[in-house]
């Protein structure tokens, strides 16, 4: 099923609309906060990925749950890439808002960049060809 996620930039923010599912719920008409951890997590990768031209792995991801979501709520998810360390560890952070702005959900991640030798196709199974994303170059 997947969760349907669309990035895109505006400026230095990856944005992405998430509504969540009766599916997704965890606890009586709540979702599940594991989810949302997820949905932060995977534009966080994003935020990494698109000014450095890496994709990377999860090493910490710290959650911050602010107000509870409910099944078929709209949610804005927006991240940025906050700290480049020397293209070894790269730290990012986002939130997920709900249509009146009110901000559900916080996280700041750290990300370890995926050599290239292990990215071998990936950039086409996740991108395919609709991705309005544009890459910076890779720094060697």
């Amino acid at each position: 099923m997947g969760l349907q996620l669309r990035f895109h930039a505006h400026g230095h923010e990856i944005r992405s609309t998430f509504t969540p599912r009766p599916e997704h719920v965890g606890f009586k008409g709540v979702i599940h906060g594991g989810l949302l951890a997820t949905v932060l997590d995977e534009i966080l990768v994003w935020a990494c990925a698109v000014p450095t031209g890496q994709f990377a792995f999860c090493a910490e991801l710290t959650v911050r749950f602010l107000t509870p979501v409910q099944p078929h709520e709209p949610l804005n998810v927006i991240a940025t890439l906050t700290e480049n360390k020397r293209g070894k560890i790269l730290i990012a952070e986002g939130r997920i808002e709900n249509q009146a702005g009110r901000i559900c959900a916080t996280a700041t991640g750290k990300y370890i960049p995926i050599p290239e030798a292990q990215i071998s196709g990936m950039m086409e199974e996740l991108i395919g060809g609709s991705s309005e994303l544009t890459f910076a170059p890779r720094k060697q």
